[in-house]
């Protein structure tokens, strides 16, 4: 459990990094089709559907490849 935590952590410092330092890197992320978005004058809403589901499938499949080598 704790080389799983420790990984995780890793991989949010490199996303993090990446997010400052190249922030067109990720831009195409929360904007998906499939995303809801509504705006009007005084109201915006925002639910990231299909975005939450590319993650994840991303985290699933790294967690199973994780498990695979341990």
């Amino acid at each position: 459990m704790g080389k799983l935590l420790v990984i995780i952590g890793i991989v949010a410092i490199m996303l993090g990094i990446i997010m400052i330092y190249f922030p067109n890197a990720v831009k195409w992320f929360g904007n998906l089709p499939g995303d809801i978005k509504i705006e009007k004058e005084n109201f915006k809403f925002y639910f990231p559907l299909v975005s939450m589901i590319v993650v994840s499938i991303l985290f699933n499949v790294l967690l199973r490849i994780y498990r695979y080598f341990q």
